[in-house]
Protein backbone atom coordinates (compact mmCIF):
# COMPACT_ATOMS: atom_id res chain seq x y z
CA UNK A 1 0.00 0.00 0.00
CA UNK A 2 2.73 2.59 1.08
CA UNK A 3 4.31 1.67 -2.40
CA UNK A 4 1.48 2.52 -4.19
CA UNK A 5 1.36 5.66 -2.48
CA UNK A 6 5.17 6.65 -2.72
CA UNK A 7 4.80 5.81 -6.74
CA UNK A 8 1.38 7.89 -7.46
CA UNK A 9 3.13 10.94 -5.63
CA UNK A 10 6.41 10.26 -7.65
CA UNK A 11 4.27 10.31 -11.02
CA UNK A 12 3.19 13.34 -9.57
CA UNK A 13 6.23 15.30 -8.97
CA UNK A 14 6.93 14.22 -12.80
CA UNK A 15 3.63 15.45 -14.07
CA UNK A 16 4.29 18.63 -12.79
CA UNK A 17 7.25 19.25 -15.06
CA UNK A 18 5.88 17.41 -18.18
CA UNK A 19 5.34 20.77 -19.65
CA UNK A 20 8.50 22.47 -18.96
CA UNK A 21 10.06 19.57 -20.03
CA UNK A 22 7.43 19.05 -23.62
CA UNK A 23 8.84 22.75 -24.01
CA UNK A 24 12.58 22.06 -23.68
CA UNK A 25 12.40 19.19 -25.60
CA UNK A 26 10.27 20.80 -28.55
CA UNK A 27 13.05 23.45 -28.83
CA UNK A 28 15.95 20.91 -28.94
CA UNK A 29 14.43 18.65 -31.84
CA UNK A 30 11.67 20.97 -33.52
CA UNK A 31 9.19 18.53 -33.98
CA UNK A 32 6.25 17.77 -31.25
CA UNK A 33 6.21 14.04 -31.88
CA UNK A 34 9.90 13.30 -31.07
CA UNK A 35 9.34 15.88 -28.06
CA UNK A 36 6.66 13.72 -26.58
CA UNK A 37 8.73 10.16 -27.12
CA UNK A 38 11.80 11.93 -25.22
CA UNK A 39 9.45 12.83 -22.65
CA UNK A 40 7.78 9.69 -22.26
CA UNK A 41 11.01 8.01 -22.70
CA UNK A 42 12.39 9.99 -19.57
CA UNK A 43 9.14 9.14 -17.78
CA UNK A 44 10.23 5.56 -18.06
CA UNK A 45 13.61 5.94 -16.70
CA UNK A 46 11.92 8.06 -13.63
CA UNK A 47 9.35 4.92 -12.82
CA UNK A 48 12.76 2.76 -13.36
CA UNK A 49 15.44 4.90 -10.82
CA UNK A 50 16.03 4.36 -7.50
CA UNK A 51 13.67 8.14 -7.15
CA UNK A 52 15.04 8.27 -3.11
CA UNK A 53 18.54 8.66 -3.99
CA UNK A 54 17.09 11.70 -6.53
CA UNK A 55 17.92 14.79 -4.61
CA UNK A 56 16.76 17.06 -7.24
CA UNK A 57 13.84 15.74 -8.93
CA UNK A 58 13.62 18.81 -11.53
CA UNK A 59 17.15 18.68 -12.24
CA UNK A 60 17.56 15.24 -12.94
CA UNK A 61 14.48 15.16 -15.16
CA UNK A 62 16.14 18.33 -16.68
CA UNK A 63 19.30 16.18 -17.62
CA UNK A 64 17.61 13.05 -18.72
CA UNK A 65 15.48 15.11 -21.48
CA UNK A 66 18.25 16.89 -22.41
CA UNK A 67 20.52 14.25 -23.17
CA UNK A 68 18.15 11.85 -24.98
CA UNK A 69 17.56 14.79 -27.19
CA UNK A 70 20.64 14.98 -27.97
CA UNK A 71 21.21 11.23 -28.67
CA UNK A 72 17.96 12.40 -31.27
CA UNK A 73 19.88 14.88 -32.83
CA UNK A 74 23.27 12.72 -33.65
CA UNK A 75 20.88 9.44 -34.49
CA UNK A 76 21.79 8.76 -38.52
CA UNK A 77 18.33 8.89 -39.14
CA UNK A 78 17.54 11.79 -38.13
CA UNK A 79 20.94 13.55 -39.45
CA UNK A 80 19.98 11.58 -42.72
CA UNK A 81 16.61 13.52 -42.98
CA UNK A 82 17.74 16.80 -42.18
CA UNK A 83 20.64 16.81 -44.64
CA UNK A 84 18.25 15.87 -46.78
CA UNK A 85 16.92 18.96 -47.35
CA UNK A 86 13.32 18.50 -46.42
CA UNK A 87 13.20 19.34 -42.80
CA UNK A 88 11.27 22.48 -41.03
CA UNK A 89 10.15 22.89 -37.43
CA UNK A 90 6.77 21.57 -36.61
CA UNK A 91 4.32 24.36 -36.36
CA UNK A 92 2.19 24.65 -32.97
CA UNK A 93 -0.82 26.52 -32.14
CA UNK A 94 -0.88 29.62 -29.97
CA UNK A 95 -1.73 28.42 -26.63
CA UNK A 96 0.06 24.88 -27.09
CA UNK A 97 1.75 24.59 -23.83
CA UNK A 98 4.47 22.71 -25.28
CA UNK A 99 5.53 26.41 -26.56
CA UNK A 100 6.60 26.87 -22.97
CA UNK A 101 7.93 29.72 -21.55
CA UNK A 102 7.10 33.42 -22.87
CA UNK A 103 7.62 36.14 -20.74
CA UNK A 104 10.89 37.58 -22.34
CA UNK A 105 11.97 38.18 -25.65
CA UNK A 106 14.43 35.50 -25.62
CA UNK A 107 12.34 33.41 -24.86
CA UNK A 108 9.43 33.93 -27.28
CA UNK A 109 12.53 33.79 -29.79
CA UNK A 110 14.03 30.55 -29.27
CA UNK A 111 10.23 28.85 -29.96
CA UNK A 112 10.03 31.00 -33.25
CA UNK A 113 10.12 28.87 -36.71
CA UNK A 114 12.73 31.24 -37.77
CA UNK A 115 15.11 30.29 -35.03
CA UNK A 116 14.23 26.87 -34.76
CA UNK A 117 15.31 26.54 -38.70
CA UNK A 118 18.42 28.60 -37.68
CA UNK A 119 19.32 26.38 -35.04
CA UNK A 120 19.73 23.53 -37.39
CA UNK A 121 23.19 25.06 -38.56
CA UNK A 122 24.34 24.40 -34.53
CA UNK A 123 25.82 21.61 -33.33
CA UNK A 124 23.75 19.56 -30.69
CA UNK A 125 25.75 20.93 -28.08
CA UNK A 126 25.11 24.19 -28.76
CA UNK A 127 22.22 23.67 -29.19
CA UNK A 128 21.18 22.65 -25.66
CA UNK A 129 23.25 25.15 -23.98
CA UNK A 130 21.54 27.98 -26.26
CA UNK A 131 18.27 26.82 -25.15
CA UNK A 132 18.70 26.02 -21.83
CA UNK A 133 20.53 29.81 -21.45
CA UNK A 134 18.09 31.78 -24.00
CA UNK A 135 14.56 30.23 -22.88
CA UNK A 136 15.01 28.35 -19.54
CA UNK A 137 18.03 30.69 -17.89
CA UNK A 138 20.06 28.19 -16.35
CA UNK A 139 23.27 28.86 -15.16
CA UNK A 140 26.86 27.83 -16.86
CA UNK A 141 27.18 25.98 -13.96
CA UNK A 142 23.90 24.06 -13.92
CA UNK A 143 24.53 23.68 -18.02
CA UNK A 144 28.16 22.05 -16.99
CA UNK A 145 26.21 19.46 -15.09
CA UNK A 146 23.74 18.24 -17.44
CA UNK A 147 25.70 18.28 -20.48
CA UNK A 148 28.77 16.96 -18.08
CA UNK A 149 31.19 19.38 -19.60
CA UNK A 150 33.29 22.25 -17.80
CA UNK A 151 31.60 25.42 -16.70
CA UNK A 152 34.59 27.14 -19.09
CA UNK A 153 33.16 24.78 -22.20
CA UNK A 154 29.60 26.22 -21.34
CA UNK A 155 30.46 29.83 -21.70
CA UNK A 156 32.14 29.17 -25.42
CA UNK A 157 29.12 26.99 -26.79
CA UNK A 158 27.06 29.77 -25.37
CA UNK A 159 29.08 32.61 -27.33
CA UNK A 160 29.38 30.18 -30.44
CA UNK A 161 25.49 29.65 -30.71
CA UNK A 162 24.73 33.15 -29.98
CA UNK A 163 27.00 34.67 -32.60
CA UNK A 164 25.71 32.07 -35.63
CA UNK A 165 22.31 32.72 -34.60
CA UNK A 166 23.07 36.96 -34.61
CA UNK A 167 25.02 36.83 -38.03
CA UNK A 168 22.31 34.54 -40.36
CA UNK A 169 19.10 36.77 -37.52
CA UNK A 170 17.14 39.84 -39.70
CA UNK A 171 15.94 41.10 -36.26
CA UNK A 172 13.85 44.24 -36.33
CA UNK A 173 12.43 43.77 -32.72
CA UNK A 174 8.64 42.91 -31.79
CA UNK A 175 5.98 43.78 -33.91
CA UNK A 176 2.58 43.70 -31.91
CA UNK A 177 -0.18 41.32 -33.27
CA UNK A 178 -2.79 43.43 -34.39
CA UNK A 179 -0.17 45.79 -36.40
CA UNK A 180 1.36 41.73 -37.98
CA UNK A 181 -2.13 40.70 -38.52
CA UNK A 182 -2.67 44.30 -40.55
CA UNK A 183 0.49 43.34 -42.85
CA UNK A 184 -0.41 39.49 -43.60
CA UNK A 185 -4.24 40.11 -44.25
CA UNK A 186 -2.99 43.31 -46.62
CA UNK A 187 -0.59 40.42 -47.96
CA UNK A 188 -2.83 37.95 -48.50
CA UNK A 189 -5.80 39.81 -50.23
CA UNK A 190 -2.73 40.92 -52.64
CA UNK A 191 -1.84 37.35 -53.02
CA UNK A 192 -5.58 36.37 -53.73
CA UNK A 193 -6.27 39.43 -56.33
CA UNK A 194 -3.46 38.37 -58.33
CA UNK A 195 -1.68 42.30 -57.84
CA UNK A 196 1.59 41.11 -57.86
CA UNK A 197 3.24 44.50 -57.92
CA UNK A 198 1.54 45.06 -54.83
CA UNK A 199 2.98 42.00 -53.29
CA UNK A 200 6.33 43.17 -54.25
CA UNK A 201 5.91 46.21 -52.29
CA UNK A 202 4.96 44.22 -49.37
CA UNK A 203 8.00 42.28 -48.85
CA UNK A 204 11.57 43.47 -47.82
CA UNK A 205 14.00 43.98 -50.19
CA UNK A 206 15.81 40.79 -48.22
CA UNK A 207 12.91 38.94 -47.66
CA UNK A 208 13.25 35.09 -47.92
CA UNK A 209 11.18 31.86 -48.78
CA UNK A 210 10.73 28.54 -47.96
CA UNK A 211 8.22 25.85 -48.96
CA UNK A 212 8.08 22.10 -48.72
CA UNK A 213 6.14 22.60 -52.20
CA UNK A 214 2.85 21.09 -50.34
CA UNK A 215 4.59 18.20 -48.87
CA UNK A 216 5.55 16.68 -52.26
CA UNK A 217 8.98 18.24 -52.90
CA UNK A 218 12.08 16.33 -52.48
CA UNK A 219 13.73 19.47 -51.16
CA UNK A 220 12.80 22.49 -49.97
CA UNK A 221 11.64 25.52 -51.76
CA UNK A 222 13.74 29.22 -51.66
CA UNK A 223 12.81 31.76 -52.86
CA UNK A 224 15.40 35.23 -52.09
CA UNK A 225 14.22 37.84 -53.89
CA UNK A 226 11.14 40.16 -53.57
CA UNK A 227 10.08 39.37 -57.46
CA UNK A 228 10.21 35.40 -57.04
CA UNK A 229 8.89 35.48 -53.64
CA UNK A 230 5.33 37.36 -55.01
CA UNK A 231 5.31 35.10 -58.03
CA UNK A 232 5.95 31.93 -55.61
CA UNK A 233 3.37 33.34 -53.86
CA UNK A 234 0.50 34.55 -56.43
CA UNK A 235 1.36 31.34 -58.23
CA UNK A 236 0.32 29.34 -54.84
CA UNK A 237 -2.49 30.99 -54.15
CA UNK A 238 -4.27 31.20 -57.35
CA UNK A 239 -7.33 28.69 -57.22
CA UNK A 240 -7.08 25.79 -59.58
CA UNK A 241 -9.27 22.89 -59.95
CA UNK A 242 -6.20 20.89 -59.55
CA UNK A 243 -5.26 22.45 -56.55
CA UNK A 244 -8.96 22.14 -55.15
CA UNK A 245 -8.32 18.07 -55.63
CA UNK A 246 -4.92 17.97 -54.17
CA UNK A 247 -6.20 19.89 -51.03
CA UNK A 248 -9.42 17.34 -50.89
CA UNK A 249 -12.00 20.72 -50.77
CA UNK A 250 -11.83 24.51 -51.37
CA UNK A 251 -10.23 25.65 -47.97
CA UNK A 252 -11.16 28.97 -46.21
CA UNK A 253 -7.94 30.71 -45.24
CA UNK A 254 -7.94 31.93 -41.70
CA UNK A 255 -5.37 34.25 -39.34
CA UNK A 256 -3.29 32.79 -36.67
CA UNK A 257 -0.44 33.22 -34.68
CA UNK A 258 1.77 30.23 -34.74
CA UNK A 259 4.87 29.54 -32.71
CA UNK A 260 4.31 33.37 -31.51
CA UNK A 261 4.49 34.54 -34.94
CA UNK A 262 1.56 35.93 -37.59
CA UNK A 263 0.41 32.69 -39.82
CA UNK A 264 -2.27 31.98 -42.07
CA UNK A 265 -3.88 28.70 -42.32
CA UNK A 266 -5.58 26.72 -45.35
CA UNK A 267 -8.39 25.10 -43.80
CA UNK A 268 -10.80 21.96 -45.19
CA UNK A 269 -13.97 21.03 -43.07
CA UNK A 270 -11.96 22.08 -39.94
CA UNK A 271 -8.63 20.35 -41.12
CA UNK A 272 -5.70 22.65 -41.35
CA UNK A 273 -4.32 21.37 -44.76
CA UNK A 274 -1.34 24.41 -44.87
CA UNK A 275 -0.04 26.63 -42.85
CA UNK A 276 2.67 29.80 -43.78
CA UNK A 277 4.45 31.77 -40.95
CA UNK A 278 5.57 35.25 -41.74
CA UNK A 279 8.15 37.63 -39.96
CA UNK A 280 6.92 41.10 -40.04
CA UNK A 281 9.34 43.69 -40.26
CA UNK A 282 8.78 47.71 -40.61
CA UNK A 283 5.85 47.11 -41.45
CA UNK A 284 6.57 44.47 -44.05
CA UNK A 285 6.88 40.61 -44.68
CA UNK A 286 10.53 39.58 -44.08
CA UNK A 287 10.39 35.69 -44.59
CA UNK A 288 7.53 33.34 -44.84
CA UNK A 289 7.66 29.50 -44.05
CA UNK A 290 5.08 27.13 -45.78
CA UNK A 291 4.56 23.74 -44.36
CA UNK A 292 1.75 21.87 -46.08
CA UNK A 293 3.25 18.29 -45.16
CA UNK A 294 0.45 16.45 -43.04
CA UNK A 295 3.15 14.64 -40.49
CA UNK A 296 4.07 18.37 -39.52
CA UNK A 297 0.44 19.58 -39.01
CA UNK A 298 -0.83 16.75 -36.42
CA UNK A 299 -0.37 18.20 -33.60
CA UNK A 300 -1.87 22.08 -34.88
CA UNK A 301 -5.26 20.21 -36.45
CA UNK A 302 -5.32 18.52 -32.90
CA UNK A 303 -5.26 22.01 -31.32
CA UNK A 304 -7.75 23.70 -34.42
CA UNK A 305 -10.41 21.41 -33.35
CA UNK A 306 -10.30 22.73 -29.93
CA UNK A 307 -10.03 26.50 -31.35
CA UNK A 308 -12.77 28.98 -31.81
CA UNK A 309 -11.18 30.54 -35.18
CA UNK A 310 -11.91 33.89 -36.13
CA UNK A 311 -14.07 34.74 -39.41
CA UNK A 312 -11.84 33.78 -42.50
CA UNK A 313 -9.93 36.33 -44.10
CA UNK A 314 -10.64 34.86 -47.40
CA UNK A 315 -14.26 32.39 -47.40
CA UNK A 316 -14.32 31.33 -50.86
CA UNK A 317 -11.31 30.25 -52.51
Amino acid sequence: MGSTVSDRFDTSRFEASRYRLASLAYRLLGSASDAEDAVQDAFLRWQAADRQQIEAPEAWLTKVVTNLCLDRLRSARVRHERAAGVWLPEPLLEGDPMLGPADTIEQRESVSLAVLTLMERLSPVERAVYILREAFSYSHAEMAQILDITESASQQHVHRARTRIAAERRRGGEVDPASARRVVEEFLVAAASGRTERLVALLTDDVMALSDGNGLAKRLLRYTTPEQVASHVRAGFKPTPAKRRLAGGSPTFHFALVNGSPAVLAVIDHRVVGAVAFEVRDGKVASLRGIAAAGRLARLNEAWRQHEPDAPVIAAW
